[in-house]
């Protein structure tokens, strides 16, 4: 019973492991958004048409006319146009942050939280409102503890009312939404020239693989490129990634949970010899229940009853020793140990509902394994030799 508490222990604490490994990637995956596609400008390598290899492609704001109009199932569009270590100063602090110009629906469409205030209207992307929300690093390097909302800091000299401070979040690529500006798209003329974008953000809503057709499509079409040139224009389909993130974490999982299976087994092994044993011992009372009429049935049950029965007290013990080694625990660094307030990131060994009916299979399937030859070794003793057994 203590190999079998042992071993499910280990079962639920590997799999608690493997989801919450997965909730820690999907944390920094977060920000991206889910139904989401990005368009960067590129250089084409493929030859088409008039242009030859080599040309550059460069993305207006008449393209957002295009994809509207001829790429299907999308619900939100967003034009970005990003500088650089732009000086963004509130009183005397100052620092170096990327400022980006975007529509308003851009702050819906990447998921993001706000602690204070809120992302500008949409009449502010066409009335020039200098209006911005800020990350939260920008918050506390600025403003320290002073509320932000209201406030007006200077974006390289020019004045933006600050709207919203976005959430703390997770950063798993080289745009840091926590040291980052955004203002409307029409207020970023005052900082830099928006007639050429550096990527366009699309929400789309159905099959990821017909959007991304349909873009590049498009996308070929007006700038004269061939669709088969993946360099012309760069294509980032999230939905994509995140089911390679998915595939993975689902392959850590299932390769945990084959490691609790053969310590399980360890387990099983030793409750196997334990029954093997029982079997031998009561080998009169098998011959004895026989010849007062039990059938093989009977006695197959009888020893398969008691397997699962111990099976079933070791897998109950082994389950409360895992809450307890979890509680203990709490979480294991994964995130914290590359950034700080990352600790939405990190491995929370929690054991839920799919966790524990996923161990209840596998010491099942233990359980039965283990106490089968023993009782089918009982259930075919010979009732004579059984009574003759000494």
């Amino acid at each position: 019973m203590l190999g079998m508490a042992w071993g499910i222990a280990t079962v639920v604490l590997l799999l608690a492991y493997g989801s919450g490994f997965e909730s820690g990637l999907w944390a920094a995956f977060r920000s991206f958004g889910t139904n989401l596609v990005f368009v960067f400008p590129g250089r084409t390598e493929l030859q088409a048409g008039g242009t030859k290899a080599g040309s550059q492609i460069r993305l207006t704001v008449n393209d957002l006319d295009y994809v509207r109009a001829e790429v299907p199932l999308l619900k939100r569009v967003s034009p970005e146009v990003d500088k650089q270590n732009s000086t963004v100063a509130f009183g005397t602090r100052s620092g170096a942050f990327p400022v980006s110009g975007v529509y308003a629906n851009f702050a819906r469409m990447r998921r993001m939280d706000f602690v204070e205030g809120s992302p500008f209207s949409e009449a502010d992307d066409f009335t020039h409102t200098r209006v911005a929300f800020i990350g939260a690093d920008i918050k506390k390097k600025l403003f320290s503890g002073q509320n932000a909302v209201g406030e007006s800091i200077r974006v390289d000299g020019i004045s933006y009312q600050v709207v919203g401070v976005l959430k703390h979040v997770i950063n798993n690529n080289d745009e840091n939404l926590n040291e980052h500006v955004y203002v409307p798209f029409s207020a970023m003329r005052d900082l830099k020239d928006t007639y050429y974008l550096d990527a366009i953000v699309m929400e789309y809503e159905g099959d990821h693989a017909k959007v991304v057709k349909a873009l590049r499509n498009s996308m070929a079409f007006h700038h004269n490129f061939d669709p088969k040139d993946k360099r012309a224009v760069f294509v980032f389909d999230v939905f994509a990634d995140l089911l390679d993130l998915r595939v993975i974490t689902t392959g850590i999982k299932i390769l945990l949970g084959f490691i609790g299976l053969l310590t399980l087994g360890i387990g099983g092994v030793g409750l196997m010899n334990i029954m093997l044993v029982a079997v031998t011992q009561r080998t009169r009372e098998i011959g004895v229940e026989k010849a007062l009429g039990a059938r093989r049935w009977h006695i197959l049950f009888q020893f398969l009853a008691e397997a699962l029965a111990i099976t079933a007290l070791g897998g109950l013990l082994g389950v409360v020793l895992a809450y307890v080694v979890s509680w203990s625990v709490g979480s294991l660094t994964l995130w914290s140990a590359f950034e700080e307030n990352a600790s939405e990131g990190d491995i929370h060994l929690a054991i839920n509902a799919a966790t524990l009916i996923w161990s209840t299979v596998i010491l099942s399937f233990v359980g039965v394994v283990s106490g089968m030859l023993p009782a089918i070794k009982a259930a075919r003793l010979d009732p004579i030799e059984a009574l003759r057994y000494e």
